[in-house]
């Protein structure tokens, strides 16, 4: 009987699907941070904590990663990296939500340079095994992955619009209301009368722990249906084609 998928275009959806999972749920966090950790800016300064790390452990840890772990576990503790910033929002302050988005930049390079070399490799091979142009195959992977994965920021939102939709203490502001409002004033003080700034503490806590069961689904996904790529093969590539992480993280920034 004649295969319907691929082993290769098998790995590809998973590792799609992965990141859409993973995604989800850092994506609708990170759009919140300045919301729900604005005092003194510590969402916002989290998240720049988040990116300087990125751009630090690309230009070591990458290579590292893939050529002790293969590009599989690689990916599966990186994702880790990123469920862990989720539960420092549980209990927001300096130390957890500091600490919690450099162990997240120290995996974000690893995971996006990790999930290219796998993709490259599954194409070569797919290549070879069809007597095809591997850079086509590559070409088409890399589309199959973004084509799933951009949906995440609707999935993301969208679940923390319904979750804090429930909220029944926001206040309706009318819009006329606003057309004078300013960063920090108003002409009326309808703040008093309801929360305009922050869910309550029982709907935050319900948002992170979806955000925290789909980031766990993520890595028990990828666990247990990702084939590992021999561990020799990612490290083959890696120096054929040399170490191209900090590009790697140019392109993730860009996203």
């Amino acid at each position: 009987m004649k295969k319907i998928m691929s082993r290769n275009t098998k790995n590809v959806l998973v590792v799609s699907f992965g990141f859409l999972l993973l995604f989800t749920a850092y994506g609708g966090l990170q759009s919140l941070q300045s919301s729900l950790n604005a005092e003194e800016g510590m969402g916002v300064i989290s998240l720049s904590v988040i990116y300087a790390a990125i751009i630090l452990s690309s230009m070591f840890l990458p290579p590292i990663m893939i050529k002790n772990l293969g590009c599989k576990w690689t990916i599966v503790v990186s994702m880790g990296c990123y469920v862990a910033y989720s539960f420092g929002n549980l209990a927001p302050g300096w130390a957890s939500l500091m600490s919690t988005s450099a162990i997240l930049g120290m995996g974000g390079s690893p995971l996006w340079s990790a999930k290219c070399t796998y993709l490259t490799i599954s194409g070569n091979r797919q290549g070879q095994k069809h007597n095809k142009k591997g850079q086509d195959l590559i070409n088409q992977y890399f589309g199959i992955f973004f084509f799933i994965f951009q949906s995440s920021g609707v999935w993301g939102n969208l679940m923390s619009s319904l979750i804090f939709g429930q909220d029944q203490n926001i206040v309706e502001v009318p819009k006329e209301n606003l057309e004078f409002c300013g960063v920090s004033t108003c002409l009326d003080n309808f703040t008093v009368i309801g929360n305009s700034t922050r869910p309550s503490k029982h709907l935050v806590d319900t948002l992170l722990g979806c955000y925290i069961g789909v980031g766990l689904l993520a890595i028990i996904f990828v666990a247990v249906f990702l084939d590992n790529i021999d561990r020799d093969q990612a490290k083959e590539f890696r120096s054929t084609k040399g170490n191209k992480s900090f590009l790697f993280i140019l392109f993730w920034i860009s996203f």
